[in-house]
């Protein structure tokens, strides 16, 4: 009985040991496969990628303003009227639509004489009417070619004041696609070099985020930390930004 007794204590204590030994092998290997897991998270090569690509605006904007003055202000819009046709018939004589003119509501100024000593009084001296005129249109040389061109309205007597246009491109929002796959890319190839250099390999991507779009003129190299949106040229700069997060080991 005694030996049966110790037989089963024996074996107890071993079955102990041996459930001892396991726990402490399979912390072990549990252990060692999460710090690998956490090391190849922790493993990651972050890099910034660019593409850039020269484009020319497909739509255009100028306005011009032109005015008159006279003591009576049924003079001064008689004759403003006179001068908007004038000038919508310049402008059509230019090839401009009729669709592409776009004309502001009548603006109304007054000046007041002055008394001897400089002071302004509440007598009118002339009223002030002006106008402006505005030509919206995909023909964007044509639109250039007015701009500079239009002053010769001033031979005709109009008090004619014309603005630089503004320039824009209207298919940006597909193009964005198109760079931000480039910028990738781009992305990609640096980190490559990047890790060979060190003896090592990329992985997967891990994370990617797109930066601001900067379009700005040619030659430009302004940039802004809320992005760029030049109007003032026709020929202009996109370029487009992507920070990329990729996993890396080493190479094989």
């Amino acid at each position: 009985m005694f030996g049966l007794k110790l037989l089963r204590s024996t074996q107890i204590a071993v079955l102990g040991i041996c459930f001892v030994i396991a726990t402490i092998t399979s912390t072990v290997i549990l252990s060692r496969a999460f710090l690998t897991f956490k090391r190849m998270e922790e493993e990651v090569i972050d890099v910034t990628g660019s593409a850039s690509k020269e484009i020319k605006s497909d739509y255009a904007t100028w306005s011009a303003r032109f005015s008159r003055k006279d003591p009576e202000m049924v003079v001064a819009y008689r004759k403003l009227k006179e001068d908007l046709r004038t000038v919508r018939e310049y402008l059509i004589s230019k090839g401009v639509k009729e669709s592409e003119i776009v004309v502001s509501q009548v603006g109304t100024d007054r000046s007041y004489k002055s008394d001897s000593k400089g002071r302004e009084t509440s007598e009118i001296e002339y009223y002030i009417m002006r106008q402006n005129i505005e030509v919206q249109s995909h023909d964007v040389d044509k639109v250039t070619e007015i701009s500079r061109e239009s002053t010769e309205l001033i031979e005709k007597g109009i008090e004619f004041i014309s603005y630089s246009p503004d320039y824009f491109y209207t298919k940006l929002a597909d193009l964005k696609h198109e760079m931000l796959s480039l910028a990738s890319e781009d992305a990609k190839k640096r980190a490559d070099k990047m890790a060979t250099s060190t003896g090592s390999r990329i992985g997967v991507m891990r994370n990617a985020r797109m930066g601001v779009f900067q379009i700005t003129p040619v030659n430009s190299y302004e940039v802004s930390g809320w992005g760029r949106c030049d109007t003032s040229t026709l020929e202009k700069k996109i370029t487009a930004v992507a920070h990329v997060e990729f996993a890396i080991s080493e190479a094989q």
